[in-house]
């Protein structure tokens, strides 16, 4: 007997619709591994009606008040809370994640984010008007970029969402986000929120594929294509981008190093790390996933890791004693296995390294050692609950195999020598650096990395700017 699967529909111009050519794509929990719902595959046409849309509602939204926009934002924030266990329940149908964590680690930190960027609104900071020149006043202007291609990833569809939307809408932009092709449910909800609060137009959402991503960056429409994903992705956007010279905000990849000294209190850095590594089965680009330790400590390390591998459990989302849920999608599940599959010799895993079940996508927390600089799980991103040891014997070659990567997003550093701790977040070449922790997020502060990790700022008063530009005015005194 078989279910009747559920129908997300696009949001375009204050309406929900399906897709114009009437084609869809089926929707997996991937805790079950069974379709759930379908979605619109949106193409040109849908497109070029969500930028039509978001273009025309652009000269309202754009001139109203800060005030009005953060009255709209807060109401938005107030909304969230309010349907707090319907976001919840479409989130940990997308991913599969656990409930409890999904209620307490991912609903007050978006409801926060969205009140952060209401008031960053109203604090636009700029240079004083002043007479540079005898005779002539001179000020600055920072106004909205104007219609933002937005695409979300699946790892956090639902507050990456958040990332990307209210820096724009608060800024004074309209929006056309794209959620990835396998977890759009809590980004129609949010349409569904977000709508009843804003004017037609000013937030739309175009479900799709990877091809509905590189329509929405082609379009003449957009003067900002943001996007948070693969690398591969990042360069295709910015590729597309520049063909008209769009701005291009690029959250991408990340492999962060966690340089642990011999001074760490070994037991506090392994539970720590092991969280940090594990949560969210891995799929996090901050994941504290490539640790280096003291050649020291290493040994008495690797064991405390790997039994604390051994204590940590996924499973199903309404399992309380679980800490992640599984893999987003089968490709996923086979990216992770074939990282383990094709591991050297000399590399040993001494914990986990298989899959778990037969039913949804879930895989063991896995702790793999004895690596060199150059092999491929050191240097490529696996996006999975694998974290990879190393052991280094001072602090020069901790700091050159921690930056011997191609992305830079996200580092940490753990030990008790404040001065060394100093010293190496000078020279890690990472966007943040974590001291004696790893993986907090504040909204206040910028989120970004450099090289293949991207460029452009989320969360801050960084994240807000970059969804603005700077325009100079100069005006004679003698008119």
């Amino acid at each position: 007997m078989s279910t009747e699967l559920r129908r997300l529909r696009n949001y375009i111009g204050g309406e929900f619709r399906d897709a114009a050519d009437g084609r869809t794509t089926e929707v997996v929990n991937p805790a079950t591994g069974e379709a759930y719902a379908t979605a619109p595959l949106s193409g040109r046409a849908d497109v070029d009606a969500a930028m039509a849309a978001a273009a025309e509602a652009f000269p309202g939204w754009r001139d109203t008040t800060p005030a009005e926009r953060q009255k709209a934002l807060l109401k938005i924030a107030d909304a969230f809370e309010e349907r707090a266990e319907e976001l919840i329940a479409a989130e940990v149908e997308n991913t599969g994640k656990p409930t409890g964590l999904t209620r307490t680690e991912e609903i007050p930190p978006m409801v926060d984010q969205i009140r952060f960027f209401a008031g960053a609104a109203r604090m636009l900071e700029g240079k004083g008007a002043g007479e540079y020149m005898e005779g002539l006043t001179s000020f600055v202007r920072r106004e909205p970029i104007g219609v933002c291609a937005q695409v979300a990833p699946w790892n956090y569809p639902m507050m990456m969402a958040v990332w990307k939307f209210a820096p724009a809408i608060a800024a004074g932009n309209t929006v056309v986000l794209k959620p990835s092709d396998t977890t759009p449910a809590s980004t129609v909800l949010l349409a569904e929120i977000l709508g009843s609060l804003l004017p037609k137009g000013v937030f739309n959402v175009v479900c799709g594929d990877r091809d509905t991503g590189r329509l929405m960056v082609e379009h003449p429409t957009p003067a900002m294509a943001s996007i948070t994903g693969s690398v591969r992705a990042g360069m295709s956007v910015a590729e597309s981008a520049s063909k008209d010279l769009k701005r291009v905000h690029l959250e991408l990849g990340g492999k962060a190093p966690v340089v642990v000294f011999e001074d760490t209190d070994i037991a506090k850095a392994v539970e720590g790390i092991s969280v940090a590594g594990f949560f969210n089965a891995g799929q996090d680009c901050t994941a504290a996933t490539r640790v280096l330790v003291h050649e020291s400590i290493h040994d008495e390390f690797v064991t405390a890791l790997a039994q604390a591998a051994a204590d940590t459990k996924t499973g199903m989302p309404d399992d309380e004693d679980v800490l992640y849920g599984p893999l987003n999608n089968p490709g996923q599940l086979k990216q992770v296995e074939g990282f383990i599959e094709r591991l050297p010799a000399h590399a040993r895993v001494v914990a986990g390294g298989k899959r778990v079940g037969d039913k949804g996508f879930f895989y063991a927390p896995t702790v793999v050692s004895g690596l060199g600089q150059d092999d491929e799980i050191i240097q490529k991103e696996v996006f999975g609950p694998v974290i990879t040891v190393q052991s280094f014997t001072d602090e020069d070659q901790a700091v050159e195999y921690a930056n011997g990567v191609a992305y830079a997003l996200a580092s940490s550093v753990w030990t008790k020598d404040h001065s060394r701790a100093m010293r190496m977040s000078k020279r890690l070449d990472f966007g943040c650096v974590w001291i004696n922790t790893h993986i907090p997020l504040v909204a206040e502060m910028p989120h970004g990395g450099f090289k293949q990790s991207g460029y452009g700022k989320d969360l801050s008063a960084y994240g807000f700017e970059d969804y603005t530009r700077v325009k100079h005015v100069m005006t004679s005194l003698d008119a």
